[in-house]
């Protein structure tokens, strides 16, 4: 028999169905370790309702329960509504796929499967007294209660050790059997969920630690974790919010309630630092599963007690610090990911429109909310219940209002991660959020460490609260609503005034200050996107008032037209004043003839791309730039000079390129910090002498210069890996480029130089296509490692030969391509390189001979597939007959091809073995094209197709080969 402690229509996991015999022992042990475990039991028939008929509620009660336990005792066929209750049982066993799990106690198995021992008795008093059809309903339900796998309870061990067992068993049943929980708020995690759960599996691992920003979704992921394994633990206890509760409850008050709930006692009262003595005991003998939720200070931890946990605890802690995870002794830290795009538009979603995809007339304005979201659930979900049912008009609107205002809900939740923040941390955000966002993070980092002490440490702090991150490892970045967060933070203490705002970016309240010249002493930096605001002229005491300014950046967006006008102009004047406290400028087009002079010992980054300067500054103004780290000047077409930077030591990064009335650039060897390691002065028209630039560079780029000459020093580069000249004036290389073992590339095309550079044998790459060279003359000691020589449109050269050729021991591995299309004076083409990949001759109208260094090389090689030897001879008629006969190996070796065709295919049969003694291996394939009128031949490919069919007419297998 069997009742209930609440209403029938409560969902139950386990219905217990025994006989009065084992009610006040083993039953009563069972329901009561049943309910240590939390388990939701059908039991106890006192508590029905008052006129409630018996058997219909017991027949409700195993419809609303997951699992039914059947203690069979030895006179429970005894009894008529117990065996009602086993009929109903399996019933539901049968049809709903019910879970029964019988409890064999001290009678066998055998009997009950066989109606056998006291079950026969019973069975044969019923048959007696009651309808035959209801027997056997009765009879045929407990056999098969019999035949179930269930406990069989004997005197081998003792009661509380199988009551243990199932317990263990019913909550392993009733987790295999409990449906997915496809809840919005769990959209997107089950890889993480997947991967906690194989930690928590782990004895070395005791405290887990759940790290990110608010909102992320650290606490749905933590339920998650927490519904899963909690079964397999003695006592588990979610706790939320800790942080806020310590504020409001303290933090003794906490853990008192914390420990009333684990160790089932009724009003726990410590108000002393430590807990006493015979709780640390207690604890100790209880495996606890704990989340502590929203922990602020590692101290909270470890006032909970956790240390004094059983073995096999596990304690999950959720924090937006990642110190205070690893202050708690985390064993491991686990960084919460945003949803990727595909989970939060399911997401936003599934609150928007109650499905799981946008509604197709919404489906573009969905994703930029999806995008302003930048996976945070929390956002995701608040925009998304804010835009249920509403118009598309409404939608827009709400778009727009984006771009300024983070809804409140969102903006309260990450407005508390700021809360606690020292005011250096503070600051270092706001800059951040105003103007460095994007930036790479080793610049800001020395930018921020010239005005605070101890940035670097400040900026680690907001990075380990969530505030700042970096997506790629070089660039400090944060989310877009904690960005507008900060910016928020500073307007709203000084709207009405913009002059008195310590940081300016909102475009109309720069305008405001630089048009009407209000700048204060409170303005530490100015951000202005240029193309937000009219025409401005600018006097040169814009900043004069302005003696606390740190930041200058006013930018052109990259989007903009190329033929962008700049919205800054000078008010005929040639320079501006600047502050002395200064260390980034950055201002594009930059419009005034030069930098008036400043104590510019601060300054840390000068940038003034497509600026107008003449000159950067008097070379007489002796200015200071020992922390000068960057200097970019690139596409200021009017700039003549730069000024000696010797006391740039610190100098890392120069960038000049397309500055086309640059003369000349200062001496650079001493720079050793100059790291770029690719100096690009490529588009200078007007530079004519090779810099002298430090040993260690890379890479230079000297493209589109007036450089006439190669020097002898460019030994001195013995780190140089790739150096370009092309379309410069260089007609003459020094010998010495041959002693750099590192150069790999060298491009000299379109120069006008007539004769072939010594090469250094670590050359992989020569490019002399469109110059004045009249003969190649080529080393073989210096071709080992050439993969491409580019020889086009060298008008002038006549003959190209080989010096010297190797043994097929010497063979290089690399494959070679080399170019001589359009070379027009080419007439001998003699002893040409070896093992070539690609050789492409086109239009070279004066050609009379080609030879090659050794014809036996030119040969397939069975270990690679790449290794094809391919010609493109187009538009020679001066060829001699010899030479073609040597570059039209298909046609002269036709005679040793013994199947043809000028068709488009061909079949042919082969005798067993290739038709020799040897087994078959190989057959080769030969295609002769005629391209009289083909018009264009650089994707010029063909096809063949084979297919095999063996005598016995099987597939013997096919392929496509491609030839170019």
């Amino acid at each position: 028999m069997a009742s209930s402690s609440s209403s029938c229509s409560t969902k139950h996991q386990v219905f217990l169905s025994f006989r009065g015999e084992t009610r006040f022992n083993f039953t009563a042990h069972l329901l009561k370790a049943l309910k240590d475990k939390a388990l939701n039991v059908f039991f106890d028939e006192d508590t029905l309702e008052i006129g409630e008929q018996l058997l219909p509620a017991l027949s409700q009660g195993i419809a609303a329960s997951n699992l039914s336990i059947i203690v069979l005792s030895k006179d429970y066929a005894s009894s008529k509504s117990c065996l009602a209750e086993v009929s109903d049982i399996m019933d539901r066993n049968r049809s709903e796929g019910h879970i029964v799990l019988p409890i064999f106690y001290h009678v066998d198995p055998s009997n009950v499967r066989n109606l056998g021992g006291s079950f026969k008795t019973s069975f044969e008093d019923h048959e007696s007294k009651r309808p035959t059809d209801e027997v056997k309903r009765w009879t045929d339900a407990f056999a098969k209660v019999g035949k179930l796998k269930g406990i069989h309870i004997q005197d081998n061990k003792s009661e509380t050790e199988y009551i243990q067992d199932i317990v263990d068993d019913v909550t392993r049943k009733l987790m295999k059997s409990a449906p997915r929980i496809t809840s919005e708020k769990l959209v997107g995690i089950d890889d993480q969920k997947k991967m906690l759960l194989g930690l928590i599996e782990q004895a070395d691992i005791r405290v887990i630690g759940f790290w990110g920003m608010g909102g992320i979704g650290k606490t749905t992921l933590a339920n998650a974790v927490f519904e899963e394994v909690s079964p397999k633990f003695e006592c588990r206890l979610f706790l939320k919010d800790v942080s806020e509760k310590i504020k409001k409850q303290g933090d003794e008050s906490l853990r008192n309630e914390l420990l009333s709930k684990l160790l089932d006692e009724k009003e726990i009262c410590i108000d002393t630092p430590s807990i006493s003595y015979p709780y640390q005991d207690r604890l100790n003998n209880i495996k606890v599963l704990l989340v502590l939720d929203d922990v602020s200070d590692p101290d909270q931890i470890d006032f909970m007690g956790v240390k004094y946990f059983g073995p096999g605890s596990k304690i999950i802690v959720t924090s937006r610090d990642r110190q205070v995870l690893r202050n708690g002794r985390a064993n491991h830290i686990h960084e919460v990911k945003k949803l990727n795009k595909n989970d939060s538009l399911q997401l936003f979603s599934t609150f928007a429109f109650k499905l799981l995809n946008p509604v197709v007339d919404f489906q573009d304005l969905s994703c930029k909310f999806v995008e302003y979201a930048q996976g945070s659930p929390l956002a995701l979900k608040v925009l998304g219940s804010n835009l249920y049912t509403k118009s598309k008009n409404e939608w827009e609107s709400e778009v727009d209002k984006l771009k300024q205002y983070v809804e409140p809900k969102i903006s309260q939740i990450l407005k508390s991660s700021l809360d606690g923040l020292g005011e250096l941390e503070k600051n270092i955000f706001l800059d951040v959020a105003c103007f460095f966002k994007g930036e790479k993070m080793d610049i800001v980092e020395k930018i921020l460490s010239n005005y605070y002490m101890g940035a670097i440490c400040g900026i680690r702090n907001l990075v380990d609260k969530c505030l700042l991150d970096s997506i790629d490892g070089y660039h400090i970045s944060m989310h877009d609503m904690l960005e507008e967060i900060g910016k928020d933070i500073v307007r709203q203490k000084c709207k009405e005034n913009p002059g008195k705002c310590s940081r300016l970016w909102f475009p109309k309240d720069v305008d405001q200050v630089l048009r009407f010249n209000q700048g204060t002493v409170s303005i530490e930096g100015i951000k202005l996107d240029m193309s937000q605001i009219d025409k401005l002229q600018l006097c040169p005491s814009v900043f004069e008032n302005m003696f606390n300014l740190r930041y200058i950046y006013f930018y052109k967006p990259e989007i903009e037209k190329e033929d962008w006008n700049p919205k800054l102009l000078a008010n005929q004047v040639d320079s501006v004043s600047l502050p002395n406290k200064l260390r980034y400028l950055c201002w594009d087009y930059f419009p005034f003839k030069s930098l008036s002079s400043f104590n510019s010992k601060n300054l840390i980054v000068l940038k003034l791309r497509d600026g107008k300067m003449e000159k950067l500054w008097n070379e007489d103004d002796h200015m200071d730039l020992v922390n000068l780290r960057k200097i970019d000047v690139s596409c200021c077409g009017n700039l003549r000079k730069i000024p000696s930077l010797l006391g740039a030591i610190n100098l890392e990064f120069l960038g000049c390129y397309e500055c086309e009335s640059l003369v000349e650039l200062p001496c650079l060897y001493h720079l050793a910090s100059l790291h770029q390691y690719n100096l690009r002065l490529n588009g200078c028209y007007s530079l004519n002498k090779f810099p002298q630039v430090p040993s260690h560079f890379c890479r230079l780029n000297l493209s589109s210069t007036k450089i006439k000459e190669v020097p002898d020093s460019i030994e001195l580069l013995h780190k140089l890996q790739r150096l370009s000249l092309r379309k410069s004036k260089v007609k003459k290389v020094s010998i010495n480029i041959s002693k750099l073992e590192f150069l790999h590339q060298l491009d000299l095309s379109d120069c006008p130089m007539i004769k072939f550079p010594e090469i250094p044998r670590s050359l992989t790459e020569l490019n002399l296509s469109g110059t004045q060279i009249e003969e190649v003359s080529l080393p073989f000691d210096s071709l080992y490692n050439l993969r491409n020589l580019n020889m086009r449109s060298s008008r002038d050269i006549s003959g190209t030969r080989v010096k010297g050729v190797p043994s097929p021991s010497l063979r290089p591995t690399t494959p070679r391509d080399m170019w001589m299309d359009g070379c027009k004076s080419l007439n001998l083409l003699s002893e040409l390189p070896p093992y070539l990949q690609y050789w492409g001759v086109l239009d070279c109208i004066s050609l009379e001979k080609v030879s090659f260094a050794c014809q036996n090389l030119y040969q397939f090689d069975n270990d690679n597939d790449d290794d094809v030897f391919r010609m493109l001879f187009c538009n020679f008629f001066n060829l001699n007959q010899e030479s073609i006969d040597n570059i039209e190996a298909a046609r002269s070796d036709w005679k040793y091809y013994a199947d043809k065709s000028m068709n488009s295919s061909l079949c042919f049969k082969m005798a067993p073995n290739g038709g020799s003694g040897n087994r078959f291996l190989v057959f080769a394939i030969c295609v002769v094209v005629d391209l009289t009128h083909c018009v264009w031949l650089g994707t010029l490919a063909y096809i063949c197709e084979y297919q095999l069919r063996a005598s016995g007419g099987g597939n013997g297998g096919g392929v496509c080969e491609k030839f170019r």
